[in-house]
């Protein structure tokens, strides 16, 4: 890219979209310090229920994957995610209001449903806004959304249990929604086309930039037309699908759980656990870049996947060998933290490169869907694990899943690592893996370029 072409889009898209997905995560997470913060004696919960709360949110996240990621496509993010944030808003607030554990149930899959197509929207309405040779920097801040919300969240809800209760967690966080659907409207556009802030210089440059990568893809993709069925016949998305199932369920079940497993490991008040909960989400922080900037500049998506795959499940099997040393354990718990989001800038930038532009959304959000189904299973099967057989043997469950999906990501085609870069390097690759493509079927010429 020219270094004299303007980058606002930086700040005017990244912003809002970092701190709506922000408001999402804590939502989602800060129930994991509501239970541990009185929440499981009020109501009576079981650790296996315990389990059973956090993780139901996923069998509702699954609902609007695929049309969020189609919206995003077709029609207008910018919408999808306003009224997203006044249903977190509610449900947040009805949250804090609960009576029983059935309640609380249905609260937290209809937050689920709520919620559930706010990453393939987003990630969508960044692929609208950043050429490839910026995605994956582009995702990463994005994703960021994760250790940001998890510093901000640990803290002030450490604090907001320690003065007031558990209830009243819920109902200010959710309150937090409405805030920012005001700001998100007003900052946010679809695409360059459509907002008023874009420099001429900026618009055509992204404008070109883009229309050259979707040219490209018609030769690259594997999946040539939109209709959903064909999403489910690329075997590199359901390879896709399995990767982000046995991420999401390590993930998860270390997100969900940390703060019990630190009050467990410590034996301090909320407020001390909330401040020892920030660290592993800066380390987060410093995984996501480094890990987005050597993908970005090498091009090997796989091998960023891999690495921290493998980096996150050994920190977390470590952390459980050295649990004698409190010290040493919490030390190790940090570094899964720095490896616990580093896999997702790189995997994000695969699904634009196995797919055409119209099927990209509905892969996208088919990938989170279905995947996310692992955000049930991880917390849910700890809380099991914890009940029946001790904390230790859930943290191994969780290290031996993320294994899995290292091992699957391995399996996917070498095209993931194509760039899409415009000109004679654009065509010589797409020549490269055309000629790949038909000497593997057979056929007596390439395909064209």
């Amino acid at each position: 890219m020219d270094k004299t072409i303007p980058k606002a889009r930086w700040l005017r898209v990244i912003t809002p979209i970092l701190i709506a997905c922000i408001i999402s995560f804590m939502d989602r997470v800060n129930i994991s310090f509501a239970m541990p913060g009185g929440m499981d004696s009020a109501l009576g919960i079981t650790s296996s229920m315990a389990g059973l709360a956090a993780g139901i949110f996923f069998i509702g996240y699954l609902f609007l994957q695929v049309p969020g990621g189609s919206i995003a496509v077709n029609g207008s993010g910018r919408k999808f995610i306003a009224w997203s944030l006044a249903a977190w808003a509610i449900i947040s607030v009805l949250t804090g209001l609960v009576t029983n554990q059935y309640q609380l149930l249905f609260l937290r899959f209809a937050l689920g449903v709520a919620e559930g197509g706010m990453l393939p929207v987003v990630l969508t309405m960044v692929s609208n806004w950043f050429p490839d040779a910026e995605r994956g920097r582009a995702n990463a801040y994005v994703l960021m959304f994760a250790p940001i919300g998890g510093m901000i969240t640990a803290p002030l809800s450490g604090f907001i249990l320690d003065a007031l209760d558990w209830r009243w967690l819920f109902i200010l966080e959710g309150m937090l929604s409405v805030v920012v659907m005001a700001f998100w409207w007003f900052t946010i556009s679809d695409r360059p086309e459509e907002a008023k802030w874009l420099s001429d210089r900026e618009r055509d440059y992204l404008v070109t930039e883009l229309k050259r990568e979707r040219e490209a893809l018609q030769e690259l993709a594997t999946v040539k037309d939109a209709p959903l069925k064909e999403v489910f016949r690329n075997k590199s998305i359901l390879k896709l699908i399995v990767i982000n199932f046995f991420y999401q369920t390590g993930i998860y079940g270390y997100t969900l759980w940390l703060p019990t497993i630190l009050k467990s490991l410590t034996g301090g008040d909320m407020s001390s656990v909330g401040m020892l909960a920030i660290i592993p989400y800066v380390g987060t922080m410093l995984g996501i870049l480094t890990m987005s900037i050597l993908s970005d500049k090498t091009g090997k998506r796989r091998m960023f996947i891999i690495l921290p795959l493998v980096g996150f499940a050994a920190s977390l099997a470590l952390s459980v060998t050295f649990k004698g040393n409190v010290i040493g354990s919490y030390c190790f718990l940090v570094c899964a933290g720095f490896f616990l989001q580093a896999a997702t800038s790189a995997f994000w930038t695969i699904p634009g490169k196995v797919t055409t532009p119209e099927a990209a959304g509905r892969a996208r959000g088919v990938i989170n869907g279905l995947g996310n189904l692992g955000g049930f299973c991880g917390p849910y099967l700890v809380g099991v694990l914890v009940s029946l057989y001790g904390q230790n043997t859930a943290i191994y469950a969780l290290s031996g899943s993320l294994l899995i999906a290292a091992l699957v990501t391995a399996l996917l085609p070498k095209e993931c690592d194509i760039a899409l870069v415009p000109g004679a390097k654009a065509i010589a690759l797409a020549d490269q893996y055309s000629k790949a493509r038909a000497k593997y079927k057979g056929l007596r010429e390439p395909l064209s370029s």
